[in-house]
């Protein structure tokens, strides 16, 4: 495994279960910030034919992966944010391989028996069917592919961020948030001319 990868801290809080029946807050930004998705007028997000893709690729997320409900959802032009709700929890398919090439399931075993905190240190080695990680992950290989197949040049930014929603103001205040985004996108920190 590549140093750099290996010593770099992960955002993700370490005591949490990603599969886990919870709300969570995605924020995924395109890579260098450029504007692929399209442009804000008149306080109204314009869609890019890339745009529209990561629009719709959205929706089909209840689609492809178990116990999902889909909040609000927000295209800018540099950046996505959404709400994904894990209705429910579902361990059953915790042993599918990981996202990330590397398959260390019996290493992952044995590391289960001696580790208390095992939730944080394996998201890597085994991130899940119904995780966040996988969702998204799954979501924008889906984007990059369509765009990629109708010839469009379109990258992702390596990571995504992520905010478990703790309670129902959190949620309704993330909402207005998401929502409002377009008309306040000269305030937005992913801000760019």
């Amino acid at each position: 495994m590549n140093n750099k990868l290996k010593d770099r801290k992960t955002p993700r809080l370490q005591t949490w279960d990603y599969r886990w029946a919870a709300s969570y807050f995605i924020t995924i930004c395109t890579k260098n910030r450029l504007h692929y998705f399209g442009k804000i007028e008149n306080a109204e997000m314009k869609l890019s034919n890339i745009g529209v893709i990561a629009d719709i690729l959205w929706y089909e997320i209840k689609n492809h992966a178990k116990n999902i409900e889909l909040g609000e959802f927000a295209v800018m032009p540099n950046h996505i944010h959404g709400i994904i709700v894990i209705t429910n929890f579902d361990d059953s398919d915790t042993n599918v391989g990981t996202g990330h090439a590397l398959s260390l399931q019996s290493e992952q075993s044995e590391q289960s028996e001696k580790s208390e905190n095992i939730t944080g240190q394996n998201r890597f080695q085994n991130i899940g069917k119904n995780s966040v990680s996988s969702i998204i992950g799954s979501y924008k290989s889906a984007v990059t592919k369509h765009a990629h197949r109708l010839g469009y040049q379109f990258e992702w930014q390596t990571r995504f961020y992520d905010n478990i929603i703790r309670n129902t103001e959190s949620y309704e205040f993330i909402t207005e948030y998401i929502t409002n985004n377009p008309a306040k996108w000269q305030e937005d920190k992913f801000y760019s001319e």
